[in-house]
């Protein structure tokens, strides 16, 4: 009849394959939207504490099994007008390449205060560090490291997402002792 027979180990492959395929096109266009000047962003007064205690509670599991600290604070501040699912993506990607490149035994963390007319946020890890040769490639699309394992997208869609916000985004690293990624986002 020509009818395969049921394989659900196959069929497993291919939805996960699938789930990738879905998340990388997404990727590319959040990527294109921001970069084009047209992505939308809903912007609602947010409370930045309560974003990033979310994000902890979320990528705690991930770094227990990981065997790295993972650590925020918060400055006091009043709500801050921003989208808070961009922002929140922005961090999980900084996030996941923080913990994908500090060892066991690492630390990894979360800052945000305010400072002046903006909001300060910084994600820091005890990581291996990035060479400085590659530091002004780390926001550019497709760029990874050898050892990266990702799609080379997380960082040029944060760099979309904080510009999109009217913000700027930037990259500090030593060999050897971490990366430092800070964003600033205007607080009006």
């Amino acid at each position: 009849d020509g009818v395969y027979p049921r394989d659900d180990e196959r069929l497993e492959t291919l939805l996960d394959e699938t789930a990738v395929m879905t998340r990388l096109l997404e990727d590319l266009r959040t990527l294109s939207l921001a970069e084009s000047g047209v992505l939308p962003l809903h912007k609602e007064p947010t409370q930045v504490a309560g974003l990033v205690d979310d994000l902890l509670t979320a990528f705690e599991p991930r770094a227990a099994a990981a065997g790295i600290s993972l650590t925020a604070e918060v400055g006091a501040m009043p709500p801050v007008s921003l989208d808070p699912v961009r922002i929140r993506q922005t961090l999980e990607n900084l996030l996941a390449n923080a913990l994908r490149h500090t060892p066991r035994g690492g630390k990894v963390w979360l800052e945000a205060r305010r400072s002046g007319k903006a909001v300060c946020f910084a994600v820091a890890d005890t990581g291996q560090g990035i060479p400085p040769e590659h530091l002004p490639h780390v926001f550019d699309r497709f760029w990874k490291s050898a050892d990266s394992g990702g799609s080379g997208l997380g960082l040029a869609i944060a760099r979309g997402l904080v510009e999109a916000h009217g913000g700027e985004i930037r990259a500090e690293s030593a060999l050897g002792r971490g990366t430092t990624v800070r964003f600033d986002l205007p607080a009006g």
